[in-house]
């Protein structure tokens, strides 16, 4: 937990004072001034979109799988990981969305200087008379990726030999979805940071919960 949240902190820290900025200026600019990309069909049908489906039907096909183990004795081992899995990854993007309500953090496109008309708020501060809350932060759709890193903690307590390729998925669908809405001007680097962050944070805590949690999944002794 230390070192990865340690990290987390560091990059949050250097990016909310002018690592975001510089990188959203840089690509506000090379798109012209405007967020040429938000409703293009790459960043906002196959990425946005399609990558909510592919993530859904993910966690679906998990689903089945659970279910199917439930049914078949010779499947028996594999109904904790999948049960982690399952939990894992609805917590992980549950936590997310729970936080963008409460934070209050907007959108680039929504800010002043980034065609918007907003200006920008304290995290967590109280909102002017009449202005609408904002929800970005932590970045919601990152955490349709980022949940998956949960396959780092199935794989390093059941098949400890795949634990760097699960991690991989995660890392790899997290990263494509939110740099997808950083070029649409939907979030800013910090916000997918704090997104891995917290699902990363999630996992970890399922994986050490006491067995008797059903969320936690866990029953297996055998050492990674």
């Amino acid at each position: 937990m230390v070192w990865p949240l340690l990290a987390a902190v560091l990059a949050s820290a250097v990016l909310m004072h002018g690592g975001d900025r510089w990188l959203a200026d840089l690509l506000f600019h090379l798109e012209g001034g405007r967020w040429a990309l938000r409703n293009h069909w790459l960043t906002s049908g196959l990425i946005h979109g399609g990558g909510r489906i592919a993530s859904t039907l993910a966690w679906l096909a998990v689903l089945g799988l659970y279910l199917r183990a439930l049914r078949r004795a010779d499947q028996a081992s594999l109904r904790r990981p999948l049960l982690y899995l399952l939990v894992a990854v609805a917590l992980g993007a549950g936590a997310v969305s729970a936080l963008k309500s409460i934070t209050h953090v907007d959108c680039p496109w929504d800010l002043v200087g980034y065609g918007g008309a907003r200006t920008p708020l304290k995290m967590f501060a109280p909102l002017p008379a009449g202005a609408r809350a904002g929800a970005c932060y932590p970045a919601g759709h990152a955490s349709a990726g980022y949940a998956w890193v949960a396959l780092y903690f199935a794989a390093l307590r059941w098949w400890p030999r795949w634990r760097w390729h699960g991690l991989a998925i995660g890392l790899a669908a997290g990263l494509l979805f939110g740099i997808g809405q950083q070029l649409r001007g939907a979030h800013f680097l910090s916000h997918d940071v704090a997104t891995l962050a917290v699902c990363w944070l999630v996992s970890l805590g399922l994986f050490h919960m006491p067995a008797a949690g059903a969320a936690r999944a866990i029953g297996s002794t055998r050492a990674a």
